[in-house]
């Protein structure tokens, strides 16, 4: 009770928000990371072993960082097709498109060997808000939600829209049991909250296994553990290699959205793996690069398909939102790629740039309930750099960007009128400025 106490606390401080770049995965943690393409495993510089590598702890002395980045996703949804009288051609652009994410961490070393620490950070990335009122009432949205003068893109009323915040704390340690090599662990706890609205097509005993509990329930949360592990090396002078697993991070029940998420609002955290190297280029300059593989598949309310919500209508409970293989988002396990460049420009400045490639979990048929969550950029530049202040401190500066991408598909809604050839096509782009300050004692 006093951990849960602790991280609404943090929450309330903090009020971590869409970060939607590697899916819901923010492309990297700490600044020095995020000017890189987000690689930082096979990089012992960042007081955010915790969050990025463990093992790398042992190498990053007596550290605290704290920064914040003012993020930006910009999303849009459109629908055509319609043939007289459906009515349901539409295009909307979600509002709420500035953040502030902070971040903090803080390393140790215990002895020469061993070290200590904490990094706190957030994910999201499902964060729309569609203003509502794009689709006229007159329209066959009347047939799922008979009423309102004015429907939104999913045949709701009102707004429509989710927020989901997750924040991780993850306390870090690390042993370097032989010179070079370091191996690393940090045990994960979760706060995640959640909101949505604008679902009321869907509440209904057709669609969902609990009606009452899919949309306009307000903030729901739930707290969860899972760990993260992880090794560092440097095999031959100038070059670095690192490797981290984090396993699924089990997470309460979202109870007041038992009827959306599949498991009776089940959301867990899925489990990822990384391996990265680094090596000297020439004195003062490193070159970076990074695999990473998350595993959505391991999250049904995420990687079920939303098409399985029509076996509700056919009698099959299970496949109903909230059942216990209900629809879901539909996201696709993801490969991620990052490369990264640092060099020394001067004593007191160093420069960075990076790329990071992210597969896109969206697939076409499973645009339309993805209106709510268009997580879809793929290819991200990065630019950085740091600044010491003085011998003990110093500001650290990144910057990214998100070129647009959008994916296109049949409508879900076309299966409900035989020869109805809907079409749509959601849209992301985004970038992020954040700025870090550090201290080393």
């Amino acid at each position: 009770m006093k951990t849960k106490k602790l991280a609404l606390a943090l929450a309330a401080c903090a009020p971590f928000a869409a970060h939607a770049t590697d899916g819901y995965f923010s492309h990297g943690y700490g600044m020095q990371s995020k000017g890189m393409g987000g690689a930082a495993a096979a990089v012992a510089e960042s007081a955010f072993a915790g969050a990025n590598n463990p093992a790398t702890g042992a190498f990053v002395g007596n550290k605290f960082e704290i920064g914040v980045d003012l993020f930006s996703p910009w999303r849009k949804a459109e629908r055509s097709g319609s043939p007289p009288g459906v009515g349901l051609d539409a295009s909307s652009e979600s509002d709420s498109n500035y953040f502030l994410i902070p971040e903090v961490a803080y390393n140790r070393m215990a002895s020469a060997d061993m070290s200590w620490g904490v990094s706190v950070y957030g994910n999201g990335g499902m964060n729309t808000d569609y203003p509502g009122g794009e689709i006229p009432g007159q329209s066959a949205c009347a047939q799922f939600n008979p009423g309102p003068a004015s429907y939104n893109m999913l045949c709701g009323s009102g707004r429509l829209g989710v927020d989901l915040s997750q924040l991780i704390i993850a306390p870090q340690a690390a042993w370097q049991f032989s010179p070079g090599h370091s191996v690393g662990i940090a045990p994960l706890f979760a706060y995640q909250r959640f909101k949505l609205e604008g679902l009321q097509a869907f509440d209904n005993p057709g669609f969902s296994s609990s009606p009452g509990n899919v949309t306009n329930k307000g903030y729901d949360d739930s707290t969860g553990w899972g760990v993260r592990v992880g090794y560092y090396g440097r095999p031959v002078a100038g070059v670095a290699v690192g490797l981290t697993y984090t396993s699924k991070v089990s997470m309460g029940d979202f109870d007041k959205y038992k009827g959306l998420f599949a498991e009776g609002g089940g959301f867990d955290m899925p489990s990822h793996y990384t391996a990265g190297i680094a090596f000297d280029v020439t004195p003062g300059t490193m070159l970076t690069a990074e695999y990473e593989r998350i595993n959505y598949s391991d999250v049904k309310s995420v990687s079920n398909p939303s098409i399985l919500v029509l076996g509700c209508m056919a009698g099959q409970a299970a496949n109903c939102l909230g059942g216990s293989n209900g629809g879901g988002f539909g996201w696709k396990d993801i490969n991620v790629f990052k490369l990264g460049i640092q060099t020394q420009y001067s004593p007191t400045l160093t420069l960075r740039a990076g790329y990071n490639y992210s597969d896109n979990p969206i697939k076409p048929e499973d645009v339309t309930i993805n209106i709510l969550a268009p997580g879809v950029v793929q290819h991200h530049i990065t630019a950085g750099a740091t600044w010491k202040l003085d011998s003990t401190s110093a500001v650290t500066a990144a910057f990214m960007y998100a070129f647009s991408n959008d994916v296109k598909g049949a409508s879900f809604f076309n299966n409900f009128a035989p020869g109805l050839q809907l079409q749509e096509k959601i849209q992301m782009y985004e970038y992020s400025l954040g700025v870090q300050y550090s201290r080393t004692f």
